[in-house]
């Protein structure tokens, strides 16, 4: 759904508006923050002239190199960042910062940006300008991270002690699980990195208000945390791989075990059996009134003598 917010200070309240043509009526000191959501091109079109700025498309966006996702002029930043969604999908953002008015441009409803629309309304002062802003939506998008991060921990955990219950028959099923739960610690993480690079160079920034530098310094601490998180998981879902595996070695090496065993215990018999069907001239057994119940016998007792061996040698 196509929308567009315009934020503004009105006295001490920030106001929204809703429709471009509201940029003729304001003032750009007023203006804190654009947000532009599935717009179509002569929206942006009329931004850009407002502003005098350049909107990237989208797939100029998307092949963008995460080494110039940050482009600084003399008076304005232009930083590229992905946003993860609740299904793991990445929604690639544009952020521009012009005369202390941020300008966000996306595809699709995030979170993210829901959650800072209500803070900044909750907390009108702390949003005097579009840096204010721009902070504010990269501390939510960490916590989003963190969370997210904590939900696939708890679905590791879950999985962990579900290998634990079912050692006895292990599922296939539960290798893509593992699988699964790697390619999204491998998403989380590669969203962080992202954040990491655009905060950083947030901090170099010449213009950037110097009261905002130590949330800044804040939100590369979290990052690093949740790198460490990261690597946690990672070497869990490792560590679970290598126990599932282990789990289906030793079931193979079981069922190996059982047929080993009952092809030990019949080698005997079928000896015997073999020995008896031979087609010599003279075997005095074959004569013998009682000879098929000794040959019978005699297979019966090396499978006991083989089970008895077995037992005392804690095989079986």
């Amino acid at each position: 759904m196509s929308e567009i917010k315009i934020f503004y200070k009105d006295k001490e309240k920030i106001k929204v508006a809703r429709s471009i043509s509201a940029l003729r009526e304001l003032d750009k000191k007023d203006i804190i923050w654009i947000d532009l959501l599935d717009v179509s091109d002569k929206t942006e079109d009329t931004l850009e002239g407002f502003l005098k700025i350049d909107i990237q498309e989208d797939e100029e966006m998307e092949e963008i190199e995460f080494s110039s996702r940050y482009i600084q002029t003399d008076d304005s930043i232009v930083a590229n960042s992905n946003f993860l969604k609740s299904d793991f999908e990445t929604e690639a953002v544009n952020f521009i910062l012009k005369n202390s008015i941020l300008v966000s441009i996306r595809d699709h409803e995030l979170d993210t940006f829901n959650e800072t629309f209500k803070k900044l309304f909750v907390n009108t002062r702390n949003f005097p300008t579009g840096y204010h802003v721009l902070v504010a939506l990269f501390e939510t998008r960490v916590e989003k991270d963190a969370d997210m991060i904590e939900d696939t921990t708890d679905m590791i955990t879950a999985l962990s002690q579900q290998i634990n219950a079912e050692s006895d028959h292990v599922d296939e099923d539960l290798l893509v699980q593992i699988k699964d739960l790697q390619e999204k610690v491998t998403i989380i993480r590669q969203n962080i990195m992202d954040k990491q690079r655009v905060i950083s160079n947030f901090l170099k920034c010449d213009f950037f208000p110097e009261e905002l530098y130590p949330r800044l310094t804040m939100i590369i601490k979290d990052i690093n945390s949740l790198f460490d998180y990261t690597r946690f998981g990672f070497d869990r879902l490792d560590y679970l791989q290598d126990t599932f595996l282990g789990l289906v070695n030793i079931e193979q090496n079981r069922i190996i075990k059982i047929f080993t065993v009952i092809n030990i215990i019949f080698l005997p018999p079928t000896l015997i059996g073999s020995l008896y069907g031979m087609n010599f001239d003279f075997m005095p057994e074959l004569h013998w009134r009682l000879g098929y119940l000794f040959a019978l016998g005699l297979m019966v007792l090396s499978v006991v003598i083989i089970l008895l061996i077995f037992r005392l040698k804690k095989w079986l």
